[in-house]
């Protein structure tokens, strides 16, 4: 029988490549996500991953179709950007809403099915800014920081029923998440400039970045493999950045980080 699969954002970006991907692979793949665009071979569920009764709605949607639920990638979510302290409050919040709490949202809709089938996998896009964390995408890091916290202790509550977790950690990936940032260069003469110029710098970055395709193929591969380690990174240099970041002290290492993306 076909794998039955739920991807979150699975319209557009990661998400998108990540959806086909695994209809490739002879899965059955549902996209949560609140636009309709066509992608072949991909069933749409209209859901806002923020809104808690729509997501149960569209899992038990799910259930009722297809009577189980193998796979759930949670890719949803979107980026900020500015200064901590011209950041408002209500972004702040919209930003761990969508990225943190609509993982929160989906996974806790699922658990009940995975638990009673006795198995599933449950796969948390994270960023390497989790633990390279990035000045001026401070908000955006922090959620990412939050889904591996999150991943490592769902993880083991889970095991004894069969369910694996695991997180991914995209680096910079060629995709239209970076023109859809929410930018807010408020501030910036305050910073002289340092705001504006960062971000440039990030993007920049992104847009010479990995194909979304090669991304979501090893997304794709992740959810399918029979034993998962808690944290992978997309890709040998994302991987070396990542051991890197853990390695070094937290000083030297946020010197670093500073040097490129606070300048």
């Amino acid at each position: 029988m076909s794998k039955i699969v739920i991807v979150t954002g699975g319209n557009s970006g990661i998400g998108k490549s990540t959806a086909q991907s695994l209809v490739s692979k002879g899965c059955k793949v549902y996209d949560f996500s609140r636009r309709d665009i066509a992608c072949e071979g991909v069933i749409h569920v209209s859901c806002d991953v923020t809104d808690e009764s729509q997501v149960k709605k569209a899992v038990n949607a799910v259930l009722t179709e297809e009577g189980k639920i193998d796979i759930l990638i949670n890719s949803a979510g979107f980026g900020i950007s500015g200064a901590v302290e011209f950041t408002t409050l209500e972004s702040a919040k919209k930003q761990f809403d969508v990225n943190f709490f609509g993982t929160v949202n989906v996974t806790k809709a699922v658990l009940p099915a995975m638990r009673k089938q006795g198995g599933g996998r449950i796969v948390n896009i994270s960023s390497v800014a989790a633990v390279a964390h990035i000045p001026f995408q401070t908000y955006y890091s922090a959620t990412k920081a939050a889904i591996e916290s999150y991943t490592c202790c769902l993880a083991n509550e889970v095991r004894p029923f069969g369910i694996s977790v695991t997180s991914v950690q995209p680096g910079d990936i060629s995709t239209g998440f970076t023109d859809a940032r929410d930018k807010s260069y408020d501030g910036d003469d305050v910073y002289e400039g340092r705001i504006s110029r960062s971000v440039a710098g990030m993007e920049k970055d992104e847009r010479k970045g990995m194909s979304s395709d090669v991304a979501g193929d090893y997304i794709a591969r992740i959810a399918l493999k029979n034993s998962v380690k808690p944290i992978y990174a997309i890709g040998i240099s994302y991987k070396a950045i990542s051991t890197l970041c853990k390695v070094f002290p937290c000083g030297v290492r946020n010197r670093i980080i500073g040097s490129l993306y606070a300048k």
